[in-house]
């Protein structure tokens, strides 16, 4: 019980880190790891504010086994992206700068998440 007050509690913090600005939107996704594109396609794209931003489909669920990404921005051209797990909680994928030939795109050192 205690881990899942735990997970809720973390859960219900990053949300509230990061309020929903505006209502999601259909973009095209791409999220690369270890050099290979994992999934292309369709996503639900939410603007989270200061240019972050949540990505989730449930095809990205189906081949990443996560429900989605989320790009924080943390200075100019930098960000930490986090994956929501299932069954809630986080795990950090690590530190991205956005690149310099695909403005949608944040490139990480084994990652690359995209949304258009």
């Amino acid at each position: 019980m205690k881990k899942l007050n735990l997970c809720l509690i973390l859960s219900f913090g990053l949300l509230s880190t990061f309020p929903v600005l505006a209502q999601a939107k259909e973009a095209t996704c791409q999220i690369d790891e270890s050099g290979q594109t994992r999934y292309k396609g369709k996503c639900n794209f939410q603007p989270q504010g200061g240019g972050s931003f949540y990505i989730s489909h449930p095809n990205i669920t189906k081949k990443l086994k996560v429900e989605g990404l989320m790009v924080i921005i943390e200075g100019k051209n930098q960000a930490v992206v986090q994956a929501t797990n299932l069954g809630g909680g986080g795990s950090m994928w690590g530190e991205a700068v956005r690149s310099q030939k695909q403005k949608a795109c944040w490139v990480g050192s084994d990652f690359k998440v995209c949304a258009w």
